[in-house]
């Protein structure tokens, strides 16, 4: 978000514009501590501009940023839910509202929240991406296989959009196109270490037992890099899996 301009209250009583350049003060703070990491100090900076001018929709919507990325998801979704009643065309704050909702398995809300995203940015991807999660673990593949394929419209060097697409193809039992759509997103992040573990995942339900193991072993040897241990034993114990599977 763009910082707010002290100048556009200069129209206003004197004791307003000094409590609104004191928000101001708070608000850009908030800002430089989203910038650093400090979310802790971001959410408390946005608090201290909000009791100074409440009626500031980007204040709201900025501490519900600080509040998502410390997990405080039904904090974010306080906030958004404000922001959007100052400004009920906000679409960064119904897109994040869509993502609180999603990790916290309120689908049809967050399916709700990212359209309403959408009517006013159609060329998010993100949006789509985000809709289609909340439908694929709704149970809707088709409608999230269908956002997802929008999401690859807009931007087709997205990653992320093929790979969830891959796994709602999974779910649906199309295995063949979820292939097709764990090589694309392969190809475009040659580093994915979950597209390695499920396009062997996938090749072990097509019956090709050692490219699945090749694919789990790369997977592995990805997520080890990327200092991820857990992942990492989750494709060696699929390997063996496999491997005792043939015996």
């Amino acid at each position: 978000m763009g910082l707010m301009n002290p100048l556009s209250t200069l129209a206003q009583t004197v004791p307003l514009i000094a409590q609104k350049q004191s928000a101001v003060t708070f608000y850009n703070q908030g800002v430089d501590q989203l910038s650093a990491g400090d979310y802790k100090g971001a959410s408390a900076s946005f608090s201290e501009s909000i009791k100074l001018n409440p009626n500031d929709p980007d204040s709201y919507y900025n501490r519900g940023y600080a509040e998502l990325i410390l997990g405080n998801y039904q904090k974010a979704i306080e906030d958004y839910t404000q922001a959007i009643k100052l400004n009920p065309k906000y679409a960064y704050a119904y897109g994040n509202r869509c993502y609180a909702n999603y990790i916290l398995k309120n689908y049809s809300i967050a399916i709700a929240d990212c359209t309403k995203a959408i009517e006013f940015q159609p060329n998010s991807v993100d949006y789509f991406i985000y809709r289609g999660n909340a439908l694929d673990d709704a149970g809707d593949h088709k409608a999230a296989i269908k956002d997802y394929s929008q999401a690859i419209r807009i931007d087709a060097r997205r990653a992320r959009a093929y790979y969830n697409r891959a796994l709602a193809y999974n779910r649906a039992g199309e295995h063949q196109k979820a292939l097709f759509d764990y090589n694309e997103t392969i190809k475009i992040d040659p580093q994915f270490a979950e597209a390695f573990h499920n396009r062997g995942l996938t090749y072990f339900k097509l019956g090709q037992a050692q490219k699945a193991i090749a694919e789990l072993e790369q997977a592995a040897k990805l997520f080890t890099t990327q200092g991820k241990t857990d992942p990492s034993q989750k494709s060696l114990k699929a390997i063996d899996a496999i491997q005792n599977s043939k015996q």
